[in-house]
């Protein structure tokens, strides 16, 4: 007899595990679960036109289009352009970029397709305001190479999560796209090693025009396409200047780290530029914790006199203490 419970009692469980799978997968109409599409748009008044930011499933919903005054702003030809964040670790051997590196947007081997190898867990959007966390896809699949080095990561799908909140305008500034990143590190890995790309921008060709705000003097200066990174906030610009984008960070840097570094590049025969804001970390004692690594930016648009103006009004403000939760362990 007990035997038979015993069986029973197994049976009962796979049925019940099995129902409950079921339901996870396809959504209980009365709990309203349901995967999120990745599309949604945010948009908000600067001047006599719309800021109009988009994501879309493709990407996970990663933001995939930035216009105003009729212009676009994001090059989004692939999986890794976008405007999005993405992290680099040295997974327990000597650094290499790209290869072990969670991505939000997708993985190199979605191309140009219509899919994306990372998976959306959340979006809200609602008016001017866009929230989401992903779980991101590493960019090299597990047999994939990066300037000959193969990739560490054993698996398309990462465990780290990335929450990003996105906000056009900020306080009186209505052109400033205060842009909050998470980037959530997993129990199970060893590094020693973290590199954050806060987020990047990639943009048309036409953004010929490579800046750097001085905070010494709050001029503008003009700088080379490089490629790499300096310590001042950068602006790419269209060569009349009436279309710009700049990139800020609002708080010091956290303790421990290196950083902001603001890079800026030119791709010539992809014809995109970009720029970057990063951070990095290394701890070879004790190596990078499994934790919250938090960061704000500020995304300003507008002609390039407008973004200039901004910037320095941004960094008037910039806090003068450390952030408070800006690196949590």
């Amino acid at each position: 007899m007990q035997a038979c419970l015993g069986k029973i009692t197994v049976q009962f469980v796979i049925c019940w595990a099995a129902l409950a799978s079921n339901w996870v997968a396809q959504g209980r109409a009365d709990e309203h679960i349901s995967v999120p599409s990745g599309d949604a748009v945010i948009r908000a008044i600067h001047g006599d036109s719309e800021i109009v930011i988009t994501t879309t499933a493709r990407l996970a919903g990663a933001i995939h289009s930035l216009t105003w005054k009729g212009q676009e702003f994001i090059n989004s030809v692939d999986h890794g352009r976008q405007l999005q964040s993405a992290s680099n670790f040295d997974a327990g051997s000597a650094f290499t970029p790209e290869t072990f590196n969670p991505t939000e947007a997708g993985s190199v081997d979605d191309g140009a397709g219509s899919k994306s190898s990372s998976q959306l867990l959340h979006l809200i959007a609602r008016d001017k305001r866009l929230q989401t966390t992903t779980r991101m896809a590493f960019w090299l699949s597990p047999t994939g190479q990066s300037s000959g080095h193969a990739a560490k990561n054993k698996t398309v799908l990462s465990n780290h999560l990335l929450t990003k909140r996105v906000q056009i305008g900020y306080k009186e500034l209505p052109n400033v796209i205060q842009y909050d990143v998470t980037f959530g590190l997993p129990l199970d890995e060893k590094h020693v090693y973290a590199q954050f790309e806060a987020v990047t921008g990639y943009m048309p060709i036409a953004f010929e025009a490579f800046w750097i705000l001085n905070p010494e003097n709050k001029q503008l200066e003009a700088i080379s396409d490089g490629p790499g990174e300096q310590a001042f906030p950068v602006i790419l610009a269209t060569a009349n200047g009436s279309h710009a984008m700049g990139i800020v960070a609002r708080d010091p840097t956290p303790i421990g780290m290196s950083g902001p570094g603001y890079g800026r590049f030119r791709f010539v025969p992809e014809k995109v530029v970009k720029w970057n804001c990063v951070y990095r970390l290394r701890d070879d004692s004790n190596g990078i914790a499994a934790a919250d690594y938090s960061f704000r930016q500020w995304v300003v648009i507008g002609n390039l006199n407008t973004v200039k103006h901004t910037m320095n009004k941004l960094l008037e403000e910039r806090t003068s203490d450390p952030p408070d939760a800006r690196l949590r362990k």
